[in-house]
């Protein structure tokens, strides 16, 4: 199965109350929203959490590209995490990756399926970026 996903996160203060949403597309434009929040978090945290909520909705292995407005969703999965765990998950500056937690889960979820990156700007013309992102913010309310 071939799927897209747009995702969001979104925070009301930084850390405050947070939002993350994420909109699945199948083949046949189908879509299914799914949304969540927490108390006290910051803006990355759910960023990250919204592409780990969309992974755990899909079971069967499929090939999936997720959409992100964060470049630090993008290049931490894509770049940045073969060198976190090379280095007993310390950054380039040997202080401890934020967020390892949801670094992990979110790799780990990539590996049941064929997962490529795409970032897209933020606020713009892309019509489901833009959806995920009011479902996030609805969710700091």
């Amino acid at each position: 199965m071939k799927l897209k996903i747009y995702t969001d996160g979104a925070c009301s203060g930084n850390p405050g109350k947070g939002g993350w949403a994420a909109i699945i597309l199948d083949n046949s434009a189908n879509q299914s929203r799914i949304s969540g929040s927490e108390k006290n978090t910051t803006n990355n945290r759910m960023e990250l959490m919204a592409p780990i909520m969309a992974l755990k909705k899909i079971k069967e292995e499929s090939e999936i590209t997720i959409f992100t407005d964060s470049k630090y969703v993008k290049d931490g999965i894509t770049e940045w995490i073969k060198k976190w765990k090379l280095n007993n998950w310390k950054n380039s500056n040997k202080k401890p990756v934020k967020n390892k937690d949801l670094w992990i889960k979110l790799d780990n979820s990539c590996q049941k399926h064929k997962v490529k990156w795409k970032w897209v700007k933020a606020h713009s013309v892309n019509k489901y970026n833009n959806l995920a992102d009011e479902l996030a913010v609805s969710e700091t309310k």
